[in-house]
């Protein structure tokens, strides 16, 4: 509601706010007034001097003040209805009784002014097409002289453009052919050392194998010898191929700016020409062609033709000697895979005569020993048929044994004074003691015990032909028991 009752006072024509009660600006003389007189005549409001108070509710200044001050005042379209009749603006198309009308007198002077005035406006209007119409031919055929100029310019640049364009063209051809060949040598370069790798781990397996030998085995031989040098020549050529692959790298690097930059500028180029030689066949009848204000103003270059034409000169100098460079790294990579190809060869031929000398040397070694074992087990064989010989003769001798304990143990059931350590006893004692140390001793080298039955034998007369009987025995038994 309040803010309809604001749209209102603006509609009710206040003289201090409002924007169309304003006076109409001063027309210019620079061309005719295009409205009739008639229609000049019924536009034509006179100014009227308000007659009535500036401090009316009808004010939007005054209806804010009192909104100000009274919140609880009712909407201004209620209030307003209790206004005077004689303190309210008239309108035009509501006219009362009370406003004073115009005089004939003004009405005719108006009309004079109005003839005045369009009299000197046609004047101006005819000498300013004359003169206009003049202009327009010579600004015509200076336009026309311009535009020529113009597209002969064009012309020109268009050429100069298509030159370098050609130019970097063939040169980024022939920098896209080199970048190729310097990847695909590289790309052999990184395969070749990747190769290394399983000839140098077979060297090295080699070593690493050969310290298993054992014992007088373990020598450092010839074989030694070339697999060292070949691992050091292996290791010696792939440090000469990372330093080649690393020249590959900067240089690959290189020539990928030199080709980025030339493209850049053949991008440039190309954008240029087309534009260009849009420009050049631009007509006045063209698609396309409209007003652009300000452009003449807009100064966004940033070359001259001569700082221009040797932006791009550089470019393709940049790329020739960027190309040698790549061509001559391109040998060197050649050279050094052939090089290091020759030095591994050698070396891996020397490894393998040394390796086929050894094997025969090792070969012949290892037939003599053949000899030699096939020698010691057969002898080891007639040894082990002599030990069964033996214990074959011990196992006989068990029922002997079995009755001489017998009989001891019998005897020492004897009755008191009966128990006589007589020759019967003291022969099967000593049988006994014979017959059962092999079998308890079968691979001992200690002489028989018959000492221990010394002091029996010096009691009897017959114990020490006994006694020497008993060592006798054991000095034949002794080398069948070591053997």
């Amino acid at each position: 509601m309040y803010k309809s009752c604001l749209s209102t006072m603006e509609t009710l024509g206040s003289t201090l706010t409002s924007t169309y009660a304003q006076p109409a600006p001063t027309p210019t003389n620079f061309l005719p007034a295009i409205g009739t007189m008639a229609s000049s005549y019924r536009d034509h409001f006179p100014h009227y001097n308000l007659t009535h108070s500036l401090s009316l509710p009808w004010r939007p200044s005054t209806y804010y003040k009192a909104a100000s001050n009274s919140p609880t005042l009712g909407p201004y379209c209620t209030r307003s209805q209790r206004v005077r009749e004689s303190t309210m603006l008239p309108f035009v198309s509501n006219r009362t009784t009370l406003f004073t009308r115009y005089t004939p007198d003004d009405w005719y002077r108006s009309n004079l002014t109005n003839y005045q005035e369009s009299n000197t406006s046609r004047h101006n209007s005819e000498r300013l097409r004359v003169n206009t119409s003049r202009l327009i031919q010579d600004k015509h055929q200076q336009t026309r002289k311009t535009q020529a100029d113009s597209t002969q310019n064009l012309g020109e640049r268009v050429n100069d453009i298509g030159f370098w364009k050609s130019e970097i063209t063939h040169e980024l051809d022939e920098m896209i052919g080199e970048t190729n060949a310097l990847t695909d040598i590289k790309k052999r370069l990184d395969r070749a050392l990747m190769e290394t790798e399983a000839p140098l781990q077979v060297a090295r397996e080699c070593l690493f194998h050969r310290e298993k030998r054992m014992g007088i085995d373990l020598v450092h031989d010839e074989v030694e010898t070339e697999l060292l040098m070949e691992g050091d020549v292996i290791l010696c050529c792939q440090e000469r191929m990372k330093l080649c692959l690393d020249k590959a790298i900067a240089q690959l690097a290189s020539d990928r700016a030199a080709q980025h930059e030339l493209e850049k500028d053949l991008t440039d180029k190309q954008a240029a020409y087309r534009i260009d030689d849009k420009c050049h066949h631009l007509r006045n009848t063209s698609d396309g062609v409209s007003y652009f204000r300000g452009v003449e103003r807009v100064d966004a270059t940033v070359s001259v033709p001569e700082s221009w034409a040797k932006f791009t000169d550089d470019n393709v100098l940049r790329s020739q000697s960027v190309r040698a460079a790549s061509a001559k790294l391109r040998d060197e990579i050649e050279n050094l895979l052939v090089v290091t190809a020759n030095e591994m060869w050698n070396q891996f031929n020397k490894v393998n005569l040394a390796f086929t000398n050894r094997i025969a040397e090792t070969a012949d070694a290892k037939n003599k020993i053949q000899i030699h074992l096939s020698k010691t087990l057969q002898e080891i064989f007639q040894t082990e048929m002599t030990i069964e010989s033996i214990k074959k003769a011990i196992k006989d001798k068990s029922a002997f044994l079995k009755v001489a304990q017998t009989r001891l143990d019998e005897r020492t059931r004897r009755p008191n004074i009966e128990l006589c350590r007589d020759t019967a006893q003291l022969r099967r004692a000593f049988w006994v003691l014979f017959l059962d140390h092999p079998q308890k001793n079968p691979g001992s080298q200690d002489q028989f015990p018959g000492s221990l039955l010394l002091p029996f034998y010096e009691e009897e007369p017959r114990g020490w032909a006994l006694l020497m009987r008993s060592t006798r025995l054991m000095t034949s038994y002794r080398p069948c028991s070591s053997a």
